[in-house]
């Protein structure tokens, strides 16, 4: 947006010019500053379900305050689907890769990789989507 440093009239009149090119920036900055990146979160869920549930909630707090969006589908999907039918997993695994693939980044969890985990994040390398790996103190690590 281009802002005139002239009134109507022609003359040269730089305090509107000044005040308009001050909001703008704010404006800019504001919007700079609410953006939160949509981040996936790859972890463990079955198993120990309770404790698996838990540190992905924590992890999800963790990556929050980070200033991230954290996006863990694995706990909502249990809530409405069954993961011991194999149909209704495989949909479950479907659906998260759809909204991986709406994230910037993927941040995987602990030191163990499950088998759906994995195909997640192979999914994420190949949309060549960055995919960050946490260890269970929430240190970022170098790739397993």
């Amino acid at each position: 947006m281009s802002i005139n440093k002239f009134n109507s009239e022609g003359y040269h009149d730089p305090t509107p010019h000044e005040a308009l090119r001050n909001i703008t920036r704010e404006e800019k900055a504001a919007a700079k500053a609410a953006f939160k990146p949509l981040v996936y979160i790859c972890s463990p869920f079955s198993g120990d379900i309770e404790n698996n549930n838990k540190r992905t909630r924590e992890f999800c707090r963790f990556a929050l305050e980070k200033g991230n969006i954290p996006l863990a589908p694995h706990l909502m999907f249990p809530q409405f689907m069954d993961d011991n039918n194999e149909k209704e997993r495989d949909l479950a695994i479907f659906m998260d890769i759809i909204l991986m693939g709406k994230c910037q980044e993927v941040w995987v969890l602990g030191d163990v990789i499950s088998k759906g985990m994995s195909i997640e994040i192979e999914k994420a390398k190949k949309r060549r989507q960055p995919v960050r790996y946490f260890n269970k103190d929430f240190e970022e690590v170098k790739a397993l």
